[in-house]
């Protein structure tokens, strides 16, 4: 209805300088004439102008005061002509907000006197609010003093009116010519198809975007990290392993079976299957023995090894297990071969029987890398060390001496935290002990270095989380994955 009136008053007159007074005149919903002319533009049937109008209209407090009076005269009404009245009896009488707003503009233009009674200083007072109010309900404007004292009371707010002021566009008719979008079977049958416009395609138009895949933070943190591995000439111990034997894990390591580590409070043990069942005798014999009585200039650590305890299947705990088997197979090819100076690195999840907390979890990633080569020493460590974590864009760097069952000297890694104002624990390393190296089949003179940290720690300073649990595991809000950047803050 709404189209046919637009269209048939055009055909006939120049413009509709009003869409309100258009739809007022024409007994028409005007939201249904504003919608009709959105259309009719987007075809081009008509052209449209914006149109704006700021009117002063009551507040819902306003519309109150308007029908009721305004506080203060209803306070004043409230206080008895002769006498007084307590503050208590007068409270009682009105509404507290009323109450509130009354006694204060009362008090100000001098109609009441103030106190634990409250009489009159005046015999009869004029409503100028509420006739301000009555007036701007009936479209008048009030004057620029009235109107700010009314805003400032909140009893009055602008508000805006939109509309159009209408005329031909370079397509317009009379009526609406129906477009088809789509060629259908019935078009075809009845021979429609000869006679029908149809709607032009918009070439570029950009479609919906299609949903992909997007990288997890900590996958984009991995890969840089690796990248800087492969520009130090790493090379990357296969990791698919999940399942490993204590042996590896612990023994090979020279770590005791006493130690706390190896409770079950502490490591995810297996059921089934519960043991191994492929080791290397020679080697397991070699480890005992050292475990037992010492060798290579050490005790040991004087205990009964048992076997049943090294077969134990687990989660491993630690990428360190990878590397002992890395290691082990590369002794083994010295044997056969020149010894070969190897650096090796890997990053991969780790599990430990930890509570979860907000900086902790039961799964989470290690990065660990290692270099074996004859005559190495600290100083080594420390240089390489330096190197990789100026990468990662941590260029102040301290070492504490710390303690580990596999090497020795062991420190731990501090970088300073510029945000923080603070030094902050980054990773552990050290020297890998002969009593794990020379039961493997190294020569005297071959030393390995290594060091190890987490990839959730650096990731979640670079993306600026606070909880690991944010980050990695069930709760991660998907919004957070898809948003997030590319993240190249501090990495070289």
């Amino acid at each position: 209805m709404a189209e046919e009136a637009i269209l048939g008053y055009l055909e006939n007159h120049e413009e509709i300088p009003d869409s309100g007074q258009f739809a007022t005149d024409n007994g028409l919903d005007h939201n249904d004439v504003v919608n009709v002319i959105k259309s009719l533009h987007g075809f081009l049937y008509i052209e449209a102008q914006d149109i704006k109008r700021e009117t002063l209209v009551l507040t819902e407090e306003g519309r109150k005061y308007a029908e009721k009076g305004s506080p203060e005269v209803q306070l004043f009404l409230a206080v008895p002509e002769e006498g007084s009245i307590s503050k208590e009896e007068l409270q009682k009488l009105l509404d507290p907000a009323v109450f509130k707003i009354g006694c204060s503009q009362a008090a100000k233009n001098k109609w009441v006197q103030m106190g634990n009674q409250i009489s009159r200083k005046v015999q009869h007072v004029e409503d100028r609010v509420k006739d301000l109010l009555l007036r701007i309900q009936d479209g008048q404007e009030p004057g620029k003093d009235d109107n700010n004292s009314l805003k400032a009371r909140k009893l009055t707010a602008l508000q805006t009116w939109k509309g159009y002021s209408v005329k031909r566009g370079p397509d317009y008719a009379p009526t609406r010519r129906r477009t088809a979008t789509d060629l259908t079977r019935e078009h075809l049958l009845g021979g429609d198809w000869r006679n029908i416009e149809f709607k032009e395609y918009n070439f570029s138009a950009k479609g919906p975007p299609p949903e992909s895949g997007h990288l997890h933070p900590l996958n984009k943190v991995k890969e840089r990290i690796k990248n800087i591995f492969r520009l130090m000439n790493f090379e990357e111990m296969p990791t698919n392993k999940y399942v490993e034997s204590s042996f590896w894990n612990f023994d090979a390591l020279f770590q005791p079976q006493q130690h706390p580590a190896r409770d079950s409070h502490d490591t995810f043990f297996l059921k089934a299957p519960e043991t191994t069942k492929q080791l290397p005798e020679d080697y397991v014999e070699l480890v005992k023995r050292v475990h037992e009585s010492g060798g290579y200039g050490s005790r040991g650590y004087g205990y009964e090894w048992k076997r049943e305890e090294a077969n134990k299947n687990l989660l491993r705990t630690h990428t360190t297990a990878i590397s002992s088997r890395m290691l082990y197979a590369l002794a083994q090819h010295a044997k056969q071969q020149s010894f070969t100076p190897k650096k090796y690195f890997s990053i991969d999840r780790v599990f430990r029987n930890e509570a979860v907390d907000r900086t902790h979890l039961a799964e989470f990633h290690q990065i660990e890398g290692l270099v074996c080569d004859r005559g190495l020493t600290l100083g080594h460590l420390i240089g390489v060390l330096q190197d990789f974590f100026s990468r990662l864009g941590m260029d102040k760097l301290k070492f504490k001496p710390a303690y580990n069952p596999y090497t020795e000297p062991s420190m731990e890694i501090f970088s300073y935290h510029e945000g923080l104002e603070k030094w902050v624990e980054i990773g552990n390393s050290g020297m890998f002990r002969p009593e794990m190296l020379r039961p493997m089949g190294f020569s005297e003179d071959v030393n390995v270095i290594a060091w190890g940290l987490s990839l959730e720690r650096p990731t979640m300073i670079l993306y600026g989380i606070n909880n690991i649990r944010d980050l990695f595991g069930h709760k991660v809000d998907l919004g957070l994955i898809k948003k997030n950047p590319l993240c190249l803050i501090g990495i070289r």
